[in-house]
């Protein structure tokens, strides 16, 4: 199948595999897999041009809603850290798609751009793996939370009845500009309202140049500086990477009309087949999240975060 604005010829059934294998492993860490789905069109489909990041923004629109769903439905949404995350991201955004029209529009810059981000990335990732357990609070909470999860399955298969299998929810505690506070699991986590706008902030220039959302950086940071439950950002992470995909879509959309010369514009066909494969992919992540160990979750992102960035920066020099 050709894809016009793209300009290439690829197996429509590709995109979405892909996509599904991608998102149902990232979207348990609050990632919706974008930062893995850029660099696959550019490196293997050979869609090189500024609309390949307006096309992975158009795939988050498309496969985030499910895994948001399943996370609300676990009544597992912080929504004051969700909405704050919301607010800041969206400016960034736009001022990193003016930064991505205007200074990296080459190919070979935009790479070394993505490959620094990623290094970026999978370093917050390793070093919050190779501490040490028992300075990390946070850790207990997820494995005692994960406990509790594999008991309720237990127990609702055995047809319990009532709510002896229902899993306790987030419970908000405290939202002002200053301070957001909330308890989870028996234990209580708190930010400062500030510091998450301002690392949106930073995150959506960052993600409205490389074409992604955000959630990729921000999860990382919400859990390895802030100490949050991964189990407790990955809803929030995605929600705000889906409302500030849309903002970056129509923005692109909108420069486009002021570049009809430069292919900016997002191929449609192309993001929605990603989306359909990341639609699945996610709810079932989503699903399955609780019972994952949270320390697989995030080797396994490193791992791959590190590989790509290594490889992106080699193919520079």
């Amino acid at each position: 199948m050709y894809f016009p604005v793209a300009g290439i010829e690829v197996n429509p059934l590709v995109p979405p595999l892909v996509a599904f294998v991608i998102s149902f492993f990232t979207s348990m860490g609050g990632v919706s897999g974008a930062f893995l789905i850029l660099p696959f069109q550019v490196s293997v489909l050979g869609f090189t041009t500024p609309a390949v990041s307006a096309t992975n923004q158009l795939y988050n629109i498309v496969a985030i809603p499910s895994g948001v769903f399943r996370y609300v439905q676990e009544r597992r949404m912080v929504w004051p850290l969700t909405w704050v995350i919301v607010a800041a991201t969206i400016p960034g955004i736009m001022i990193g798609a003016l930064l991505r029209i205007r200074y990296l529009p080459d190919p070979k810059n935009f790479k070394l751009f993505a490959g620094f981000v990623l290094l970026y990335i999978g370093i917050r990732l390793l070093r919050d793996q190779l501490r040490k357990r028992s300075a990390l609070n946070k850790v207990s909470v997820e494995e005692q939370f994960q406990k509790s999860a594999r008991e309720s399955k237990k127990r609702r298969n055995a047809g319990a009845g009532g709510d002896s299998g229902r899993l306790a929810g987030i419970t908000v505690k405290k939202f002002t500009v200053y301070r957001i506070r909330y308890e989870f699991h028996g234990t209580d986590f708190e930010v400062t309202t500030p510091a998450v706008m301002a690392l949106s902030l930073a995150v959506g220039i960052v993600g409205g140049v490389y074409g992604i959302g955000g959630g990729a950086i921000i999860a990382p940071f919400l859990v390895s500086i802030f100490g949050l439950p991964v189990y407790t950002v990955a809803g929030a992470a995605l929600m705000g990477t889906f409302v500030s995909s849309i903002a970056g879509v129509l923005f692109y959309r909108f420069l486009a009309a002021l570049h009809p010369s430069m292919p900016i514009a997002p191929d449609w066909t192309l993001g929605v087949l990603f989306g359909i494969g990341g639609f699945a992919g996610m709810y079932c992540g989503a699903r399955l999240q609780k019972y994952m160990p949270a320390r697989i979750i995030k080797w396994m992102l490193a791992a791959c975060i590190l590989f790509l960035a290594v490889k992106y920066i080699v193919d520079f020099f």
